[in-house]
């Protein structure tokens, strides 16, 4: 079973830094990932962060499959789907299973299914409105995308 990080209890609503409690600050450093995992855990996002690849966690995330099946789901050469599988094996993310001649593939664990199925979730919601959408950077960008046209560039501006 997964446990959960510790929370704090919530600070009181004021910004005067980290800098006037060290007792704050030692806590919340002793909460923190250590750079190899965050490391570790970017490259991972890195690697999901690929519309061909997440093609290819869906179709794994249904059914154990081999590379032609999966070159034929995702509408990608055979070579293709060879190349992201490798990927998506050296993180771990997929895992081969020989049978013969044959190798099939599948999600690595129920870690990367529960993962891959929470994102999709995420994403579903903000389609459909459950989520507000994030706001313009700017009001002159915001009126310039609606205008059709880009900001100029600074050096241009008057």
């Amino acid at each position: 079973m997964v446990q959960r990080s510790p929370r704090l209890t919530p600070a009181p609503l004021t910004c005067d830094g980290l800098d006037g409690d060290p007792a704050r600050t030692a806590e919340l450093r002793a909460l923190l990932i250590d750079a190899a995992s965050a490391t570790r855990l970017a490259d991972t996002f890195n690697t999901l962060g690929d519309a061909t690849r997440v093609r290819i966690l869906d179709a794994l995330s249904k059914s154990e499959l081999c590379v032609s099946d999966l070159a034929a789901l995702v509408g990608l050469s055979e070579s293709a789907v060879s190349h992201q599988l490798r990927l998506l094996r050296g993180m771990r993310v997929v895992r081969p299973r020989r049978s013969g001649r044959m190798v099939f593939y599948s999600l690595d664990d129920q870690h990367i299914l529960s993962l891959f199925q929470q994102g999709l979730r995420h994403v579903e919601e903000a389609s459909q409105g459950t989520v507000a959408p994030p706001p313009p950077r700017s009001a002159r960008s915001a009126r310039a995308r609606r205008a059709g046209s880009r900001p100029r560039p600074r050096s241009a501006r008057r």
